[in-house]
């Protein structure tokens, strides 16, 4: 292992199954993902059995409050510990290129270990390593369970570097024949295709960290951005699984008194990728509420006053296409229900983005007992499907351009809450390497 403290990272000893292993069984999507169709994960459950997978060392949060939870927060680290003892694994050092193949789009990732001194969720943070969207504390002590005490890492973490030029991994990516292949397989339930090559040339490794020290040169920084070079460096932006990030940071925070600062848990494994890879999209994350009890529109126009309006649509596909062409000052976002389908308008925004103007709105409402519960969904289809069903209601949002990230958040801070989503839902990334934590 070797350590790069003042850009935050370290190139890691990564575990990965030994072969003969059924890595179709082994790799599953990330824990967060189709939270309310638990018909994904017990298609999941079936194809794995009791075959060799992470499916058996991670928590689906569709389980979230209910018997399953209890059940599996028990048995991942048991899972973890039997696992180490029949020798499942095989040791690789170094960065691991990760080429994942999804929807007809290729990109690329890099796995590394960042270091979580260098990281802080907490809003107005002005750390090396920050947080794109608000963190949800309520969501981190069922992931504290699991990762307190856990001898494993399995990480969904992807983290984005701004890296126009390519200076990083598109490198690696041209000489990735040259490197030793440790992966290739097909993902389970039509996800695409996952090929993984070790990086461990010394050449290869200098040429990856000049890159990241070019990124966080404060000049550099400065520059690319129009900005003081008294700001303090943005180089790691985490684009998906901020909350396992904040779970591995705060276990870090508990414990770091008692194990001292070279300690493992001081890092936490992730993938790195370029926010400007072509094969990168962000998409953006509906929003579904269950059971409402009271007046949608009556809430709305209460909410937001004569700044509301709605405008009724005869097909989902006119209230899509109100909502990604909607110009101007005004915020648009379409809403399904039984009973119709339409655009609302929202002017004078307080907000800078559609979905933080929404978010105000769902919040208060869900605080005064508006619906039971909400769920952030993927895709259009699902949106639909289940802002359709009885008692429900969907919410369809604009994507925001990913150029604008980075700067964004360097300027106004994180972004609300689930404001975007590196690609569709089984475009996730899949649990595949492992790391000692303990």
């Amino acid at each position: 292992m070797k350590n790069y403290p003042h850009i935050g990272i370290q190139i890691p000893d990564v575990l990965l199954p030994k072969p003969g292993i059924d890595l179709q069984k082994w790799a599953v999507i990330a824990c967060d993902q189709f939270t309310s169709e638990p018909e994904y994960w017990q298609q999941v459950t079936e194809l794995v059995g009791d075959s060799p997978s992470t499916l058996h060392m991670i928590l689906p949060e569709v389980y979230l409050g209910t018997d399953e939870e209890t059940r599996r927060i028990q048995s991942t680290q048991q899972t973890m510990r039997r696992y180490l003892s029949e020798n499942l694994f095989e040791t690789k050092e170094g960065f691991i290129l990760v080429e994942r193949t999804a929807g007809g789009k290729i990109r690329h990732g890099l796995m590394l270990a960042l270091d979580l001194e260098q990281y802080d969720f907490n809003k107005g943070s002005q750390s090396l390593i920050r947080a794109t969207e608000g963190t949800i504390l309520e969501r981190l002590p069922p992931r504290i369970r699991i990762r307190q005490g856990a001898p494993l890492e399995l990480p969904h973490i992807i983290v984005l570097i701004d890296d126009p030029q390519g200076t990083v991994l598109e490198p690696l990516v041209e000489k990735k024949n040259q490197l030793k292949k440790l992966y290739d397989f097909e993902l389970m339930l039509g996800s695409g295709h996952l090929s993984g090559f070790l990086v461990n040339d010394p050449q290869l490794e200098r040429q990856v960290v000049s890159g990241f020290e070019q990124l966080a040169n404060p000049q550099h920084f400065a520059s690319k951005y129009h900005i003081p070079t008294t700001q303090s460096v943005l180089l790691f932006a985490v684009g998906d699984g901020n909350h396992s990030l904040a779970t591995a940071k705060s276990i870090w925070e508990q414990i770091k008194a008692q194990v001292g600062m070279d300690h493992p848990a001081r890092y936490a494994l992730v993938e790195i990728e370029n926010v400007h890879d072509h094969g990168l999209e962000f998409e953006p994350i509906h929003r579904v509420v269950f059971q409402v009890k009271s007046d949608l529109q009556a809430a709305l126009k209460a909410h937001f006053g004569d700044r509301y309006s709605f405008v009724p649509c005869n097909s989902v596909a006119e209230m899509t296409q109100k909502v990604e062409n909607a110009a101007g000052s005004e915020h648009v976002f379409g809403i399904v229900t039984p009973q119709d389908v339409g655009a609302a308008y929202v002017s004078h925004p307080a907000t800078n983005l559609p979905v933080g103007t929404l978010q105000s709105f769902l919040d208060e409402w869900l605080k005064q007992g508006g619906a039971e519960k909400i769920d952030y969904v993927h895709g259009e289809e699902t949106t639909v499907r289940l802002g359709s069903q009885p008692g429900n209601a969907g919410f369809y949002l604009p994507a925001m351009p990913k150029s604008d990230l980075f700067k964004t958040v360097i300027l106004d801070g994180a972004l609300p809450r689930k404001t975007f989503s590196m690609g569709e839902a089984r475009e996730k990334r899949f649990y595949m390497e492992c790391r000692k934590i303990a």
